[in-house]
């Protein structure tokens, strides 16, 4: 009896401890099968599954598969502005689809351009008639009509040896497939250095006129006055072909026309000097857009391709970065003597675009392609016909539509 209390203390004890292993002990142990721990006693810590250190993976139950975590996505509010810069777009920008031709434009381009298309392309298509399989020999005779309707030789040798090349390798199996390759080779051409129009970003913006006598140059500065007082833009003309009266007067009559005031000096002034007054005038007048006429004599002149120079030096002291634009003015009816003239004057300004007038009066349009061609320089303007409308912004795919179209597309156009 003296043992009891021992007795009666170790039985407590066990009694305690199978207790503690049956429930609590258990509760801090995963469930099998489920993957998931209930929570322990508090203060206690759950106890981990005992790892092989030979396989170093975890024994015992393995956990059951999780619901997937949807991945949140950056975002440009949480970040800094440093940092935010360089977390990639959740959707990528479609890429640019191709140009489209305008129906609408095209029909009117068939129209200005008709003499061209029965001049030019009719020969050129003749060509293609009754053939269903092409022989090698049809890209000479196309030499000879495109060289004859003022596309010019380099720019003819070029493209027939891309063709050829197409020929040598089987991609030209047909003369639609011909046709096709000789459109592409032209909306090559004439995308050269099209930038894209943003508007101006300049006040004013001043614009230079070049080129010879009798290719239109005042005419068009009068339709791009008319087109741009229209578009709610102050225009200033500036009378710099101080050598020829009638100049002058011509753009008087315009400027009164488009309500756009024309600054002039007295005949025989200097042209730098209007150029330069001009400037300033458009200037202080808040002006978006000043139109500078020069003098067209002969291109062959050294002296007055050095006087336009001066012009340009002229106007570039009266406002900084000035001109913004220089245009070329061409008359496509003299074929390959236009590009001799853009050569020139090329050489002696920087030329930022190319104006085609008189071009429904040809039946030589090729010259469009041979000008841009040679000289990399965009058109930027075409003229068909008289009005002021009539002189057309060019897009180059709509162009070659209206030249190259064939005629059932014609209605399609129309």
């Amino acid at each position: 009896m003296d043992n009891l209390p021992i007795v009666l203390v170790v039985v407590v004890v066990l009694v305690a401890a199978l207790v503690y292993f049956l429930f609590f002990r258990k509760k801090a142990l995963p469930e099998e099968g489920t993957g998931k721990s209930i929570a322990p006693i508090e203060g206690k810590k759950p106890t981990e599954p005992p790892v092989s250190r030979k396989e170093g993976r975890q024994l015992g139950p393995t956990p059951g598969p999780k619901p997937p975590t949807p991945e949140s996505l950056p975002s440009t509010d949480v970040l800094p502005a440093d940092e935010s810069a360089n977390v990639p777009a959740l959707v990528e920008p479609p890429s640019s689809a191709p140009a489209v031709a305008s129906k609408k434009d095209v029909a009117g381009l068939r129209k200005g351009l008709a003499a061209t298309r029965g001049g030019f392309m009719a020969r050129l298509k003749a060509l293609f008639v009754g053939k269903k399989e092409i022989d090698p020999a049809i890209l000479e005779q196309m030499e000879e009509v495109m060289i004859s309707s003022d596309v010019g030789v380099k720019t003819t040798q070029e493209i027939l040896e891309r063709l050829r090349d197409k020929l040598g390798k089987n991609e030209l199996a047909d003369t639609d497939a011909v046709w096709a390759a000789l459109r592409a080779e032209a909306t090559r051409i004439l995308d050269v250095g099209q930038a894209p129009r943003s508007g101006n970003k300049h006040k004013p913006m001043v614009v230079l006129m070049v080129g010879v006598n009798g290719v239109g140059k005042t005419t068009t500065i009068g339709k791009l006055a008319t087109k741009w007082n229209a578009d709610g833009k102050k225009v200033v003309l500036a009378a710099g072909d101080t050598f020829r009266a009638a100049a002058v007067q011509q753009l008087e009559i315009w400027g009164k026309r488009v309500g756009a005031d024309v600054v002039k000096g007295k005949e025989g002034a200097d042209p730098g000097s209007v150029a330069f007054e001009a400037t300033k005038k458009a200037h202080e007048a808040g002006a978006d857009i000043l139109l500078v006429d020069t003098a067209g004599r002969l291109h062959t002149k050294v002296n007055l391709m050095e006087e336009i120079k001066k012009v340009k030096r002229s106007i570039a002291k009266a406002m900084d970065g000035a001109p913004h634009e220089t245009f070329l003015v061409i008359d496509a009816t003299t074929g390959q003597n236009a590009l001799t003239q853009a050569v020139l004057f090329k050489d002696a300004l920087e030329l930022t675009g190319l104006i085609l007038t008189k071009l429904d009066g040809t039946a030589k349009g090729g010259i469009v392609l041979g000008v841009c061609d040679e000289l990399k320089i965009p058109v930027r303007y075409i003229g068909l016909g008289e009005r002021a409308e009539d002189l057309r912004e060019f897009v180059p795919v709509d162009f070659v539509e209206a030249l190259f179209g064939r005629d059932d597309d014609e209605a399609a156009a129309a």
